[in-house]
């Protein structure tokens, strides 16, 4: 498993360079992990015109506040990124772990939970909906913490999860997060405050969270 930390790029920029490892895993190479933060962007999952009865501004309002909008191939519906999220990328070729589609997106989940639990997170699923979720005794409910949207090219996924670090919140004003009305979000930072862990510190964890579930137990039987 290699991992390769764009930095700060383009939600287009990086889509580009997922389509290009796509055809290398897909053809013999190693699986890659792309870490990265965008700038302020809206994504609508591929039932674009369902995502954007989520949307809560319009294209013109969106430019106007910084935002770009993007139409993509993902799963889900519609999600924010931004500065303080962290964005990590899988391309991988599911048939060399033995993983149907389904059984991926919950390793993704798992990767997740076990991260955030080295930082005294409890993260939690929600049967009704993909992602992870965290019980935030401010609101005295679950609020999401980590947003996962994937697609599968012959064979080889793309796309992945968002989790929450240290992001704006306010940014997620602009939308109905994932679609689920009266569904709050949160970050580790609201959770944890200002001791809780930088954005190098969570990628360290993220890493070691992907190599372990994934290079761990690679030959598990399908489910």
């Amino acid at each position: 498993m290699r991992f390769v930390d764009l930095g700060v790029m383009s939600w287009r920029d990086a889509w580009s360079l997922q389509e290009q490892a796509q055809e290398r895993v897909l053809f013999g190479e190693p699986p890659i992990v792309f870490l990265v933060e965008h700038p302020p962007v809206v994504t609508l999952g591929r039932q674009v015109e369902v995502a954007r009865r989520s949307l809560r501004a319009s294209p013109e309002e969106l430019a106007e506040r910084g935002f770009d909008l993007e139409e993509t191939d993902r799963g889900g519906n519609v999600t924010v990124h931004g500065p303080g999220q962290l964005v990590c990328y899988p391309i991988i070729k599911l048939s060399d772990f033995n993983l149907t589609v389904g059984a991926y997106v919950k390793r993704l989940q798992t990767v997740v939970i076990d991260a955030i639990a080295r930082c005294s997170l409890h993260g939690q699923l929600d049967p009704s909906a993909v992602g992870v979720w965290v019980k935030d005794p401010r609101i005295d409910t679950t609020a999401k913490i980590c947003a996962i949207g994937v697609r599968v090219k012959r064979g080889v996924t793309m796309h992945g999860l968002a989790l929450n670090v240290n992001i704006d919140l306010s940014l997620f004003d602009v939308i109905v997060p994932c679609g689920l009305e009266g569904r709050p979000v949160t970050s580790m930072r609201r959770m944890l405050g200002p001791a809780g862990p930088n954005m190098d510190h969570v990628k360290w964890l993220m890493k070691q969270s992907i190599t372990n579930t994934f290079e761990s137990n690679p030959a598990v039987p399908l489910v």
